[in-house]
């Protein structure tokens, strides 16, 4: 005799279909995580990664990451190495002329071409910076460098010519001899990292807050 088939288990009951995200409530959901994403977005952005790169930068480079800036021998914060200033005690090295007097929020215009008037004028204010920076009694040439201004107008650097011939002058207004002006400046020059790739340079901010207390100013 067969035994009897076994009956089926019964069937658990269907769960009720979910009723349908309102457009309301979809949309909700949406603007809560872009708020959310755009939160964490300006914290790692703008607070954790400058603070971790400023760190850093802290640690390799301290002068820079401060942004270079130079003091006086009192201690007294008096500009940055890259940004040139306008300087015309005859005690100190000047800088290259400045087509925006050495504002860093003004952006230097183009250099007036043969046909523009304002190239007379950019002209006698060169005669009398190069004047009044150097003895024309002496026969002699002026760098480039000395009498036109750097593309950015702000540059701090002189090539050594255009430094050394300003010695005569510095020597006259303190008590320092031309000798030892001399090797003072040639002290100060940087040299290109690749022989023959770049120029040699000084850094006239820097050059003057060194020699600030050799002249008691």
């Amino acid at each position: 005799m067969s035994s009897p088939i076994p009956s089926p288990p019964p069937m658990a009951p269907r769960a009720a279909p979910e009723a349908p995200e309102s457009p309301a409530h979809s949309a909700l959901r949406h603007v809560r995580a872009t708020v959310i994403f755009l939160v964490l977005a300006i914290l790692v952005s703008g607070f954790a990664y400058p603070l971790v790169v400023t760190g850093i930068a802290d640690v390799l480079n301290p002068s820079g990451a401060a942004g270079s800036l130079l003091k006086d021998p009192n201690g007294t914060v008096i500009g940055s190495s890259l940004i040139a200033q306008n300087t015309s005690a005859p005690y100190l090295f000047w800088s290259r002329p400045s087509l925006t007097d050495y504002e860093t929020v003004l952006g230097a215009s183009t250099p007036p071409g043969p046909s523009d008037p304002a190239l007379g004028q950019l002209i006698n204010e060169t005669i009398n910076y190069t004047k009044a920076a150097w003895n024309f009694s002496t026969n002699s040439s002026l760098p480039y460098w000395f009498v036109a201004p750097s593309a950015s107008s702000i540059d701090p650097d002189l090539v050594p010519e255009a430094v050394l011939i300003q010695i005569p002058r510095v020597a006259a207004a303190t008590n320092l001899s031309i000798a030892w002006l001399t090797g003072f400046v040639n002290a100060h020059i940087t040299n290109p990292v690749i022989p023959y790739i770049g120029v040699a340079y000084v850094n006239v901010l820097q050059l003057d807050v060194a020699l600030l207390p050799h002249i008691g100013k």
